[in-house]
């Protein structure tokens, strides 16, 4: 089915955490100033091309061929792409998805951060078309459409988790030709380190730079500085906790990298709009 000019681009000024709710839309790639993140499962198939995310702070292509599925709240940014042929992008809120009979074992690669995909040499004609379904059931709006656009949903994922086994293979980081650039390099250290005390000197000597000018180097790549990427990596993990694990808030609070409960508390409010308790109560399954 030829995809029509109606395409949607990442908008920059997007207030982070804003969320999509229950979507499908053709999106056109190109690298984004700074990374994304909305608590949805987001689904991506590609007809031709690539497109490179940095995905905490990893370096992750999904290529044409099967659809790939991975929890948004995860810091995700485009850095490359090939090609200019727009590709579908499905957004599932993630209290639907917490509620689907989906394996514990797919369910939790999902929500461990892994980027999933299914490894096939060419895109479905009938997920082209079923996504291109939902796109138009969506547009024609109703309570009844967005039902049945979820059953689709469903379908398609449990589909996917019977394919996947415990042994298939993982999508593994990109690598580049040359040695990876220094600000992703940093941003891979944050990814790794975020949960213990981290000071901007410390991502900064990891690639020999003063840490003015990593900091520098850093928005400029990124769009944010080096502490608010710490930042987004903290308060993400917080959300991963309390959405999936009965941690107590204080326990989340130091295993996320915080010093103490009251700047969790404050720092969660500033980004997410609620408190870490209430979060909690908004991702319960009924």
């Amino acid at each position: 089915m030829p995809l029509s000019e109606m395409t949607q681009e990442f908008d920059d000024a997007r207030p982070s955490l804003a969320p999509y709710g229950l979507t499908c839309v053709r999106w056109r790639a190109r690298p984004m100033k700074r990374p994304d993140r909305h608590n949805e499962i987001e689904l991506n198939l590609l007809e031709s091309g690539s497109v490179t995310y940095l995905l905490a702070g990893k370096r992750v292509t999904v290529r044409a061929g099967g659809l790939a599925a991975f929890w948004a709240i995860i810091p995700h940014q485009i850095v490359e792409f090939e090609g200019d042929a727009p590709y579908l992008v499905a957004t599932v809120p993630l209290q639907a998805f917490l509620r689907w009979p989906l394996p514990s074992v797919f369910t939790g690669r999902i929500l461990g951060g892994e980027l999933v995909q299914e490894q096939s040499e060419e895109t479905s004609l009938v997920d082209v078309l079923q996504m291109e379904q939902w796109r138009q059931d969506l547009e024609a709006g109703g309570a009844e459409r967005a039902e049945i656009v979820l059953l689709g949903v469903q379908v398609r994922l449990r589909r996917m988790a019977l394919a996947e086994t415990s042994d298939a293979p993982r999508i593994a980081p990109a690598r580049e030709a040359g040695e990876a650039s220094k600000a992703e390099r940093m941003a891979g250290f944050v990814a790794e380190n975020f949960h213990r005390t981290l000071r901007v000197e410390d991502v900064s000597r990891t690639v020999g730079l003063h840490p003015d000018y990593a900091t520098a180097l850093f928005h400029r790549v990124f769009g944010m500085t080096i502490r608010a990427y710490i930042l987004e990596h903290r308060i993400s993990q917080a959300q991963r906790m309390l959405s999936t694990t009965r941690e107590r808030v204080a326990r989340v609070a130091f295993a996320s990298g915080f010093d103490s409960l009251s700047r969790f508390n404050a720092a969660f409010r500033d980004s997410v709009g609620c408190t870490p308790r209430d979060y909690r109560a908004r991702q319960s399954v009924a």
